[in-house]
């Protein structure tokens, strides 16, 4: 290996350069992250879109222009489940960027705690519930220490439930976000991808917080898809092959073959906005989410760098969906080796 990061070796080195395409994937979309306005995006940030061999992180930029934080809300029912911090005061605040303080090469929230549960998990070598809830509860309300100003929905609603009285067993939601696939590289590579029960725990994990039937249908056709490309015991596989084999209730090869006419029709510094806001909404819905991830990874398989840009200037949640194009993208081509030395989690990791 020399310039790029090749995911072509044992099976634990293309898990862990899949999880490394999922964090890339997030750093790179950070600061274009819930753009709708695709105008505004291409003027907000004229860096992504130059050629994809150039692409780097960047910081984000204020005033977010389709910020919608001003609508959210969190009021912590006492000190203990105070997970916003100083960061409280630009909430209501319209043009507040969500990850406003975060510097280039950065991971959003959930990313950093798919950090957090990689560490945790190679730690041990397994994978315990109640120790990662425990782990993640201490975490959360240290807000200072991630930095990132916006939290989901699906933690606000964990910790009232906590405030509430419940175990954190129990504290999860119904949420139907594809939010919910963030962490599952992270078990991939923690673990990997020849583990015996990879399937279940990754279904116990994400229904911790995302009791969705979809969002754990969508998870469990990830975790399928990650290990067959990156079990190292036999031949790569071929990634639209997997896709339509283990992704078949989401994507087909008709669908694919249709939106990939849609993008050779539409031209300009981005195609796949033709298909990602076009066809499928660029939002955080798992039912769109997850096919939209799926055909961008199809779109630029062999490209990491290319599908990672592409991703990011569709605009929408493209952070989570990230989670989704460059893992798989990272367990089948290289990340470009700037990309990870960048990459601000990179060096805490050892995974190089």
């Amino acid at each position: 290996m020399t310039d790029d990061m090749a995911a072509d070796t044992s099976g634990d080195d293309r898990a862990r350069a899949a999880f490394l395409g999922s964090l890339v994937a997030d750093a790179v979309s950070m600061p274009v992250h819930w753009y709708y306005d695709r105008a505004a995006l291409d003027r907000d940030y004229p860096e992504l879109l130059a050629p994809a061999d150039g692409i780097g992180y960047l910081p984000p930029r204020s005033p977010h222009p389709d910020s919608i934080l001003w609508r959210s809300s969190y009021v912590a029912a006492g000190p203990q489940f105070d997970i916003l911090g100083d960061q409280a005061q630009f909430w209501g605040r319209r043009g507040v960027h969500y990850h406003q303080r975060l510097p280039a090469g950065g991971n959003t929230l959930n990313f950093q705690l798919a950090a957090e549960l990689y560490r945790l998990v190679r730690r041990d070598r397994d994978y315990d519930p109640e120790r990662w809830l425990d782990h993640y509860v201490a975490f959360m309300r240290q807000p200072a220490r991630h930095g990132d100003t916006y939290v989901e929905e699906y933690h606000r609603h964990f910790f009232t439930n906590l405030a509430a009285g419940r175990k954190p067993i129990n504290c999860g939601v119904r949420d139907v976000h594809i939010g919910g696939l963030a962490h599952v590289p992270a078990i991939v590579a923690g673990l990997g991808p020849r583990h015996p029960d990879l399937r279940r725990i990754v279904r116990v994990h994400v229904s911790l917080t995302h009791k969705d039937d979809d969002v754990l249908a969508a998870a469990d056709a990830f975790v399928r898809m990650l290990v067959r490309l990156t079990r190292g015991d036999r031949p790569a596989e071929d990634l639209r092959t997997v896709v339509l084999e283990e992704a078949s209730d989401w994507v087909s090869a008709a669908k694919l073959a249709d939106w990939n006419g849609r993008c050779d029709a539409a031209g300009g510094p981005c195609p796949d906005r033709a298909v990602v806001g076009g066809v499928l909404s660029p939002a955080c819905y798992i039912d769109e989410a997850f096919p939209a991830a799926v055909f961008l990874a199809c779109q630029h398989a062999g490209d990491c760098a290319a599908g990672v840009r592409a991703n990011a200037l569709c605009g929408g949640d493209n952070c989570h969906r990230g989670a989704v194009v460059g893992a798989l993208l990272g367990a089948t081509a290289s990340i470009p080796r700037r990309l990870l030395a960048d990459l601000q989690a990179h060096d805490t990791l050892s995974v190089s």
